[in-house]
């Protein structure tokens, strides 16, 4: 009976020990949760945080390309701080604490952003108060200059244009393999431009170029064999021949001839004449 009573009397303290175990791990199943519920709203939180300040960061506007640029980068990293939380799981503390940290360096950062383009603002303002004024004073300035110019700005527009040369008697024959006229497609070696350049004592003297541009029938520039580029008032165009003569503000006659090979064939042909200035005129020439 006393073995009994012993055995009665351990049965009893196991079953308080087992009791007590079983009360210590379920609070220690609950506390965990407990914890890891806030860890999760902790980490709910900055990622809210975050998302505020990459809001912040997309409002804050400046003409200044070098803080857009700076800010760029800036909104680059809260997105992949964003991201790195996103993939960290709520119990890793450390990596919590660590991005709360970072969190408060990019503040920081945004917090001079901020002063910065405040700054630059304010200048603006004033920069711009100190144009206007700066302006009207311009105006006032650039009126009485433009009425003491107009007159000398319209003589020197006059002498430029005079100064331009320009042709007359533009004339186009075809001619044949024996530098005789002819109008027959068939027989047609070369076409011959003939022009004068008009007498121009106030014109720049020396080597002077000229150029045709030979049309077809079918409205297509013909260039022969490679194309050959020239400027005209600051337009490149394709010539179709050229030459070049000793122009000395004396009326001069000059012919270019064009070879087409491809031949020549029915209709009618335009050569555009030019020199690099201006166009000086244009002939027709109908061949059967």
């Amino acid at each position: 009976m006393e073995d009994e009573s012993k055995m009665k009397k351990i049965v009893i303290a196991l079953s308080i020990v087992a009791g007590l175990l079983l009360v210590g791990l379920v609070f220690l199943y609950l506390n965990r949760s407990n914890i890891i519920k806030d860890l999760n709203v902790e980490k709910s939180d900055l990622t809210n945080e975050l998302v505020s300040l990459q809001n912040d960061y997309a409002s804050l506007t400046t003409t200044n390309e070098t803080i857009n640029a700076e800010l760029t980068v800036e909104k680059e990293k809260v997105e992949q701080l964003i991201e790195r939380i996103q993939n960290t799981e709520a119990t890793n503390r450390t990596k919590i604490r660590q991005y709360e940290k970072e969190l408060g360096t990019l503040r920081s950062i945004m917090k001079g952003y901020i002063v910065q383009i405040d700054s630059l603002n304010t200048l603006n303002i004033a920069l711009r108060e100190e144009a206007s004024a700066a302006r009207q004073e311009a105006q006032e300035s650039k009126k009485q200059y433009d009425e003491l110019r107009t007159t000398t700005d319209e003589y020197a527009k006059q002498v430029t244009a005079g100064a331009v040369i320009k042709a007359r008697a533009i004339s186009v024959v075809a001619i044949n393999s024996s530098n005789k006229e002819t109008d027959r497609s068939s027989r047609v070696q070369k076409l011959k431009t003939c022009l004068s350049l008009i007498e121009n004592s106030i014109a720049e003297k020396g080597p002077k170029v000229i150029y045709i541009r030979v049309t077809g029938p079918d409205g297509i520039l013909i260039a022969g064999d490679q194309q050959r580029i020239f400027e005209v008032g600051g337009e490149e165009m394709i010539y179709s021949a050229s030459r070049e003569v000793d122009y000395q503000g004396e009326e001069v006659e000059i012919c270019i001839y064009f070879a087409n090979p491809q031949g020549f064939v029915k209709g009618v042909y335009t050569v555009d004449v030019y020199s690099s200035e201006i166009k000086l005129g244009s002939a027709d020439i109908m061949l059967r």
